[in-house]
């Protein structure tokens, strides 16, 4: 290595991708983010994020200490329990968030509720000459010195290492690993947010009001509602009783005047290819709550209450798909991050968090190379070894419990499927050891000092 700082390119400016970024200069090493969109004000952008304790040590280890607690500050009140419910809000399992294991009593330790737009404007906080906006990706070079990345306006960066963290359809993974390929599950999903007034809290169950739900109908069909309080009041002023000290940093935070989140319930339906009309990612706004409505018509009188207060602005559409699993490859001056390495359902809330953790691991093996302890392909080779089993983990657990087996659609076998799945959980409820085995399962794809 040359005495001058290692240069790294950054394809994303995605949690990720910044978390790396923040880390990386925080070490000592010139940095370039270039990310295609300015502003993300739809689509999945608007919804919470659960960010995990792997996500949380990562972001702790990666960013500045004031902009670490800018993000504590900045999340949601935190849930108290998990339920499992009938399509007519009947408890099947209730976890108190006490019940989880956890490693430690640090804002790192435990898990964090924030909007994404808010938490990528955190990571955008002080990294304004880091990110060059407008820049789509199209190509890269490597040689003997690095590796040139190619742009559509023309423009061209060079660097020692390109790292894609530009999401599921990267195209770094593209020219990287065209062997690389994603499965349809067989899923699609409506997603939408209702305002949080005490008429909408009402029609939760009282043990719901403060926690994240998970509803199974009898079709198969999968809904989750979750409640998220932000510490700032309608008019973006920090709310009483919050601390002082998260008080102080919300009003001297440049990104909270930017940031239009206002409490709400997120609810969203996971159904089958074969239940959904052919033309469900093709529907926006109002006719897509429509369409929820008609998808759960059997559900409770109060779910459908709850979709008829939506913001039919908010609305999305999803096609659920998942990384098939990939033969390693030989290092070199290129490599991978988040989705664009591993792609995974939503089905444990890991997609993000795993990200997180692949900035952290990264920074980590990089800080080496700059002490001079391993190459860098070394690093990025130690780097991806690790990644690989971990993610493939995630990945795994996250199809298994999404996965569409079409077994409540069946004539006879749904039935029973269903019947044998609500008396499961009910006596998990009842069982207090089967309970902290399901919520340690729950939790350790999440918490990777559990496993």
């Amino acid at each position: 290595m040359t005495d001058r700082p290692l240069r790294v390119l950054i394809v994303g400016a995605g949690t990720g991708g910044m978390c790396l970024a923040h880390g990386l200069r925080r070490a000592g090493f010139d940095v370039a983010v270039h990310e295609r969109d300015r502003t993300r004000t739809s689509g999945l952008h608007g919804y919470r994020v659960g960010i995990s304790p792997n996500g949380a040590r990562a972001l702790r280890a990666c960013l500045p200490p004031e902009l670490f607690d800018t993000f504590v500050a900045t999340t949601a009140s935190p849930y108290d329990r998990l339920g499992m419910y009938t399509e007519q809000f009947r408890e099947l399992v209730s976890i108190g968030l006490d019940e989880l294991p956890h490693t430690g009593d640090g804002p790192e330790d435990r898990e964090h509720n924030v909007s994404r737009m808010t938490l990528r404007q955190v990571l955008f906080t002080g990294m304004e000459d880091v990110i060059t906006f407008g820049r789509r990706f199209t190509h890269y070079v490597q040689h003997d010195d690095g590796v040139t990345a190619h742009f559509d306006d023309g423009s061209t960066d060079e660097g020692d290492l390109l790292v894609g963290a530009d999401g599921a359809s990267s195209r770094v993974r593209r020219q990287y690993l065209p062997q690389a390929t994603q499965t349809e599950t067989g899923l699609v999903a409506i997603g939408g947010k209702t305002p949080l007034t005490p008429m909408t809290e009402a029609l939760l169950p009282e043990r719901a009001r403060q926690g994240f739900s998970m509803i199974f109908d009898r079709r198969g069909q999968f809904g989750i509602t979750h409640v998220m309080r932000m510490p700032w009041d309608g008019g973006h002023a920090p709310r009483e009783g919050i601390g002082s000290s998260e008080g102080e940093l919300l009003s001297r935070w440049p990104g909270l005047r930017f940031d239009n989140t206002a409490d709400h319930v997120s609810w969203a339906i996971t159904t089958s290819r074969s239940i959904a009309p052919a033309d469900l990612l093709d529907r926006e706004g109002a006719a897509l709550t429509a369409l929820a409505d008609e998808l759960t018509a059997d559900w409770s009188p109060c779910w459908r209450a709850l979709l008829a207060g939506a913001d039919h602005g908010a609305n999305v559409a999803l096609s659920i798909r998942t990384s098939d699993p990939l033969p390693t490859w030989e290092p070199s001056t290129v490599t991978l991050l988040g989705d664009a390495a591993h792609t995974m359902t939503p089905g444990r809330g890991a997609g993000a968090n795993t990200a997180l953790r692949d900035a952290r691991e990264l920074r980590d093996r990089l800080v080496r190379v700059r002490d001079g302890d391993l190459s860098l392909t070394a690093a990025v080779g130690e780097y991806e070894d690790l990644m690989r089993r971990y993610s493939t983990l995630a990945v795994r657990e996250s199809l298994e419990f999404m996965n569409d087996r079409g077994t409540a659609r069946r004539p006879v076998i749904g039935p029973l499927s269903v019947l044998a799945q609500r008396t499961g959980l009910r006596l998990v409820d009842r069982v207090p050891a089967a309970k902290r085995r399901m919520a340690l399962g729950m939790q350790k794809v999440r918490d990777s000092e559990l496993a």
